[in-house]
């Protein structure tokens, strides 16, 4: 498993100690979902390019992730209130009329596109699914 380090170097009797500060669980993961929030940042969505490998046989796996807002199965007005900030979010290939929801946080997976140029928008939806942030991912199926 990879760690984060912040290094501190400082004189010593015989030449520079130096002292590795790992990462904390908070840096990496944010607040505790376990406390409320009196001043949460906006919501933020992150998307990446498509993984190579699996594109080059057809298969688009997309990897995002969110920042002030836990992606999670909770829907409704009453899960507004919720602190941290639940979501979701809407995904839509190609400009299709109809959307499909990912509440789990995981890669996106879609297969059986055609060759091509492809786009899928990524939305990143309150849990009355009012869109807050949105990222579009271009791509292209080979032959």
């Amino acid at each position: 498993m990879d760690a984060s380090f912040d290094m501190d170097a400082k004189p010593a009797g015989n030449g520079l100690e130096v002292t590795l500060h790992a990462a904390t669980a908070r840096d990496v993961r944010g607040p505790s979902a376990l406390l409320a929030l009196d001043h949460e940042a906006p919501p933020r969505l992150i998307v990446d390019p498509p993984l190579a490998e699996p594109l080059k046989a057809g298969r688009v796996f997309i990897q995002y992730r969110t920042e002030n807002l836990r992606v999670l199965p909770v829907f409704g007005a009453g899960a507004l209130d919720v602190s941290p900030r639940v979501g979701h979010v809407h995904i839509t290939v190609d400009d299709a009329s109809w959307h499909f929801i990912d509440a789990s946080g995981e890669t996106v997976v879609v297969v059986g596109l055609a060759p091509g140029p492809h786009r899928i928008l990524f939305e990143l939806a309150d849990p009355t699914h009012r869109v807050i942030d949105r990222q579009t991912v271009r791509f292209t199926i080979p032959a």
